[in-house]
């Protein structure tokens, strides 16, 4: 496997579990259940756009408000600690070039339209796997987070070698 395509897939899952699209259904449904369609719809498009701003400028707080698309969905859920850690590793200077942090720029982009498009379907999607199905996903990703973030610090403290099989 190229290793473009390598650090492709390692973005997009140190990005989707971070960002975790998954969890963040069932935090929308429960939100946005008093509004109307289409202002869940719109609802879904600020959150990932004030999201996808926060972790492309990597910090700036949006102001406070009482809008559910600020806050809780774009920050902290959608774009909280662990996903503005993962843009700041994953784009490092002092590590990767600039079309490598393009690359990155592209997969963040992509997992917050894959986020989005999730949210719009919220009400389907947890109508066939259920709350508690929601749940047990909302585990598994962290389980996915905990083994990125494990790999994560073995390769910033040079530990080679640490896996099976690894040369």
């Amino acid at each position: 496997m190229s290793p473009l395509l390598i650090k492709i897939s390692k973005d997009f899952a140190t990005l989707w579990t971070t960002i975790d699209p998954i969890g963040n259904v069932a935090l929308f449904a429960g939100l946005t259940a008093a509004l109307t369609r289409s202002e869940r719809h719109r609802t879904a498009l600020k959150a990932v756009f004030y999201a996808t701003i926060i972790l492309v400028a990597a910090g700036r707080s949006p102001e406070e408000g009482r809008d559910l698309a600020v806050f809780p969905l774009a920050v902290p859920s959608i774009a909280g600690p662990g996903a503005m850690m993962a843009v700041i590793v994953l784009t490092d200077n002092d590590v990767y070039t600039v079309p490598e942090r393009l690359e990155t720029g592209v997969v963040l982009l992509l997992v917050l339209f894959l986020t989005y498009v999730l949210l719009l379907f919220s009400d389907a999607i947890l109508r066939v796997i259920g709350r508690q199905g929601a749940s047990v996903l909302v585990r598994v990703m962290g389980l996915i987070l905990c083994s990125l973030a494990v790999e994560i610090v073995l390769t910033a403290l040079g530990v080679g070698g640490w896996m099976p099989g690894a040369h």
